[in-house]
């Protein structure tokens, strides 16, 4: 197989992580380069990981000709100037979710790597779960009939990062990041739902947001915490189709129910996996059996292995053994709906996905 030659541009928490899964799950990946404005954590990182080139500065990283793709693992707000730059040096580029800091900057993503023809991939990775690649087989068989509503769920009973003690303070941060849940993990729930639902055209969106919990007063002063901890929306799709959420970074209840899709002939509820019928006129309830499924569909699918995770897919696609999941489009529609649940809040209404393009205003900051 062809090994695909990948630049890191960040080298923080995410980059890390990237970097762990490259060495580890994708022998295909060769990293021959990585940026980072904080030369310390650089020089770390590449000493730990064995990479030889390294650079402060992301642009002359990508002048190398011996790089094939980016992997862009910065905050919210520095996606889109860093991954249209790499497109237009022609690179191929892999981004960490949420897609950037809002609308108009996801859809000048989209557009450029349209205008360039090069590979853009957003990392959504609950794409690739057993539950979600079940799912995604029974609903395009038919098997739920017409699908008509989705619950999209995400859940933390208190997991606020920085001031529960989880991350950094640049994630509830509007300057850096953007937003808070629904961009943080909402983007992960919705994606999935829309993936499952064929991404269908948005029409209307409510939402509303919340920040009431108490929390250690040190950190809220030294995070300058202003983003939500929780994100209500409801959807209108085209053809009458309706998808409501619930993101919460901090909640008091015990677990929600996990997301699921209603149609027609059935439903499916994701964790656990079922599905939910009736046969001759007899209410049914059926579990599956996802990890002897996965074993088979291994032995007998070619290729399988590229739907193992995000990282693993997009360079299987690169080296076009299997074609690119519209992860993109994915997340430019989660964008529209997440900042159209802001628009809704901060306009005490319903909106349209037509105000929400025209009223999005770039986050986008240059490193």
């Amino acid at each position: 197989m062809e090994t695909i030659r990948v630049g890191i541009i960040g080298v923080g928490q995410i980059g890390k992580s990237h970097l762990r899964n490259y060495t580890t799950k994708v022998p295909a990946a060769r990293i021959v380069a990585a940026a980072d404005v904080d030369e310390n954590e650089l020089t770390k990182v590449c000493d730990q990981f064995g990479i030889q080139h390294r650079y402060r500065d992301f642009r002359e990283l990508l002048q190398r000709d011996d790089i094939d793709a980016v992997d862009v693992c910065l905050h919210n707000n520095y996606h889109a100037p860093v991954t249209i730059e790499a497109l237009r040096a022609g690179k191929h580029v892999y981004c960490e979710k949420p897609m950037a800091g809002s609308y108009v900057d996801a859809a000048a993503m989209f557009e450029t790597a349209r205008q360039t023809g090069r590979q853009l991939s957003i990392q959504l990775s609950t794409l690739f779960s057993r539950e979600c690649k079940i799912a995604k087989r029974l609903i395009d068989a038919g098997r739920l009939g017409r699908v008509y509503h989705a619950h999209s769920t995400g859940y933390r009973r208190r997991g606020r990062p920085f001031v529960d003690g989880y991350g950094t303070a640049s994630f509830v941060k509007k300057r850096i990041a953007s937003g808070g849940a629904l961009y943080d993990m909402g983007v992960y729930h919705i994606a999935q739902m829309l993936y499952l639902l064929g991404c269908p055209p948005v029409e209307r969106i409510s939402g509303k947001i919340y920040q009431e919990l108490p929390m250690d007063e040190r950190r809220r002063r030294d995070s300058g915490y202003d983003v939500e901890e929780m994100g209500l929306g409801f959807v209108r799709f085209a053809d009458g189709l309706t998808l409501d959420i619930i993101e919460c970074w901090a909640i008091h209840l015990s677990p929600l129910e996990s997301s699921f899709i209603l149609g027609s002939l059935g439903g499916l509820r994701l964790h656990p996996l079922s599905f939910h019928t009736s046969l001759e006129d007899i209410e049914s309830n059926v579990t599956f059996e996802a990890e002897s499924t996965d074993v088979r569909w291994r032995r007998l699918n070619e290729n399988e292995e590229a739907f193992d995770s995000a990282q693993q897919h997009w360079i299987a696609a690169l080296q076009g053994r299997v074609n690119l999941l519209p992860t993109a489009e994915l997340a430019l529609q989660t964008m529209l709906i997440s900042e159209g649940i802001y628009l809704s809040d901060a306009r005490g209404c319903e909106v349209s996905a037509e105000e929400v393009r025209q009223r999005s205003v770039s986050t986008a900051v240059q490193l």
